[in-house]
């Protein structure tokens, strides 16, 4: 079987302090986004999972293994999944949870696993939105989803400067601040099929730069070579902005700083992580 499930980026991201549960409840407009990771799975003899593309871990915890675990606790058959990753890592794209949405599609194929919303939630907090993609309201802990109209007429924009940033450590950083100001972007800097829900913000801005202020320096020359706002997607470092069609949003590309570990052209997807073919 193989399943293809893309990345998403945070169109806006709103943030509170975290409740009596130790999490940040959140308000956040998502979208899934170019590009996209190819898993396959196979029965096979022993559980084994490859990864092409770029070294990560391989062992238990692994969030597709996480994913299966969950959802089929106590699986008798065993299953060679390899995975092409195209989705940069540490980048704010969400794709380890991606993946993980995609393990969840797959134990409902081969197991019979019947999808719940808490599960996949259990396993990370972007994973029940990669069941259904498109664009999507992001509230609670990632768990209460409400479907949007597909919005239409735009590219993004997408680069992911030479450096990580770690989720919980943007989350921590953010801890120690006082709901510091954070960048806006409104009315006629957004796409028509967008404005409805703006002003599209992240609060995670201020964070990142206390961990990576080299950030700013990225976002800001962005901003002057594209000549248009620059937002940050997640807990970053991955930045973009709004483009009025491919053409556009490739030429961006060509004026990008060299260094970057990821920039291009994407386009919004209307789906989550799905079955492409059996085998």
């Amino acid at each position: 079987m193989k399943i293809v499930t893309p990345a998403k980026v945070n169109l806006s991201l709103r943030v509170r302090r975290p409740d009596e549960s130790g999490y940040h409840p959140l308000l956040s407009i998502v979208q899934a986004i170019e590009p996209v990771d190819f898993l396959t799975f196979e029965t096979a003899d022993e559980d084994r999972l490859e990864i092409e593309g770029i070294r990560l871990p391989v062992d238990d915890d692994n969030l597709i293994w996480l994913a299966l675990r969950a959802a089929v606790p106590g699986r008798k058959k065993r299953l060679h999944i390899k995975l092409i990753k195209e989705i940069p890592t540490a980048a704010g794209l969400g794709g380890g949870s991606s993946d993980a949405a995609a393990a969840l599609l797959a134990a409902s194929e081969m197991f019979g696993f019947e999808y719940q919303r808490d599960v996949a939630a259990g396993v990370g907090a972007d994973v029940p939105f990669f069941r259904t993609g498109g664009l999507a309201r992001m509230e609670g802990y990632g768990e209460l989803l409400t479907p949007l109209e597909a919005a239409t007429g735009f590219h993004l924009g997408l680069v992911v400067p030479p450096f990580d940033l770690s989720t919980p450590a943007v989350y921590g950083a953010w801890d120690g601040l006082d709901y510091p100001e954070t960048l806006q972007v409104t009315g006629a800097d957004l796409p028509p099929s967008l404005r409805r829900y703006g002003p599209l913000t992240n609060d995670l801005y201020p964070a990142a730069l206390v961990l990576a202020p080299q950030l700013d320096d990225w976002r800001s020359e962005l901003a002057h070579r594209w000549n248009r706002p620059v937002l940050m997607s997640g807990s970053g470092p991955s930045l973009f902005a709004f483009f009025g069609s491919s053409g556009e949003a490739n030429e961006a590309i060509d004026v990008v700083p060299p260094g970057s570990r990821f920039a291009g052209a994407v386009a919004p997807l209307g789906h989550g992580a799905r079955v492409v073919a059996d085998g």
